[in-house]
C-alpha cells in the first residue's frame, strides 16, 4: 500500500507537516519521517529495506501546493 498524505493531512502533526513542506523535493521519505507519519495516521505503507517510503506524484503535488499556500 502506498502512503497517502493528502487524505490524512489533518492527522499529521504540525511539525511533520512543516518538515514535508520544507522538503518539497523529497521523493523518498526518510525512515524516521515515514515511521512518524505511520504512527500519527495509523496507516500502513510499503517501505523499502531501509524503512523509507516513496511519495506518490499526487502526494508530491499536494505537499508542494501546501508550501505555496503558506508562502
Amino acid at each position: 500500500m502506498e502512503m497517502n498524505i493528502r487524505d490524512h493531512w489533518e492527522q499529521i502533526s504540525p511539525a511533520t507537516q512543516q518538515w514535508l513542506i520544507d522538503n518539497p523535493g523529497c521523493l523518498i521519505l526518510p525512515r524516521t519521517v515515514t515511521e512518524t507519519i505511520l504512527q500519527e495516521t495509523g496507516q500502513s505503507a510499503d517501505c523499502d529495506q531501509h524503512g523509507q517510503a516513496i511519495l506518490t506524484p499526487e502526494d508530491l503535488g499536494f505537499i508542494r501546493g501546501k508550501g505555496y499556500i503558506g508562502a
